[in-house]
């Protein structure tokens, strides 16, 4: 009874971390001479950084042959392009509108699962799917009922990276715990914007102490606090449940866009989003294994 109620906490302070993005995002986007790049090079070092520490503490073999150091790199890939995807989403969209169209990877990976992998697509991965169309429909039509369709589309590329991430660490059967996995993949992840960042001409300086200070609670936060929850909440709870409390995570974005950046919430936004994160649920609930 006491894991399955720290289990439960653990995912809701995983949701709630991730959730945060917006939070510590937003404000480092509007700094006009601070490369986004750059602070999602730090974001993912420092983030690596503190795992690293833990996995010390852990006494856990951090060492990688070859092959395992190329699937990294690749999910580092995967994992660095979508969060980069789902930011650039934020200068089409609203971060909790953005956010919420970024939750439906799960029906993505169901779909690509069923597809390319023969796994069976059921009824309520069918329904689910029809409900994240309709609710991603909705959440993209705005006031003067337009739809950004580069947001939109930015945004879906991005939940599809995010799926695939998913989808290599399920079949490549990776001889590593789920922290180990975390760490590699945040360490290449900060490789993929140093490397954008470079290419791009821009200063890897932080400029002030105060943006410094606002990188690593961003990274901290968000990153290392909740991929490590993540991982126990799985462990004590299983990937389903886990998965269903992952809905507060776009509540969260969403909360924090109409709080602290004036987002209206609007009709479209509570119904869209209603939808997909109802669409998704089911999906998980009915499908667990």
């Amino acid at each position: 009874m006491k894991d399955l109620v720290k289990g439960y906490i653990l995912a809701f302070v995983s949701a709630l971390t991730y959730g945060l993005i917006p939070l510590f995002m937003i404000p480092l986007k509007k700094i006009t001479f601070f490369s986004v790049d750059v602070a999602l090079f730090y974001r993912f070092l420092i983030a690596s950084f503190f795992i690293f520490l833990y996995l010390i503490y852990l006494r856990e073999n951090i060492k990688i042959n070859f092959r395992e150091g190329v699937l990294y790199t690749i999910l580092g890939g995967f994992y660095a392009f979508s969060a980069d995807l789902l930011f650039i989403a934020y200068d089409y969209l609203s971060p909790g509108i953005a956010s919420t169209i970024f939750f439906i990877y799960p029906i993505m990976v169901a779909v690509i699962m069923g597809v390319f992998f023969k796994e069976k697509i059921t009824i309520f991965t069918a329904i689910s799917l029809i409900g994240v169309i309709v609710g991603v429909g909705i959440l993209s039509i705005n006031e003067d009922f337009s739809i950004n369709y580069i947001g939109l589309s930015v945004s879906l590329l991005g939940a599809l990276l995010y799926g695939l991430y998913i989808i290599i660490i399920n079949k490549t059967k990776i001889n590593a715990s789920g922290i180990k996995i975390s760490f590699y993949s945040m360490l290449f992840s900060s490789f993929y914007f140093l490397i954008k960042a470079i290419i791009k001409g821009d200063s890897i300086a932080i400029p002030s102490v105060e943006i410094g200070f606002q990188l690593i609670l961003f990274a901290v936060i968000t990153t290392s606090l909740s991929v490590v929850t993540l991982v126990y909440a799985i462990r004590f709870i299983g990937s389903t449940p886990t998965a269903i409390m992952g809905a507060f995570e776009p509540i969260v974005a969403v909360l924090i866009s109409v709080i602290f950046f004036e987002e209206q919430l609007t009709f479209f936004l509570i119904l869209g989003g209603g939808i997909i994160i109802l669409g998704v649920l089911i999906d998980i609930i009915f499908n667990k294994k």
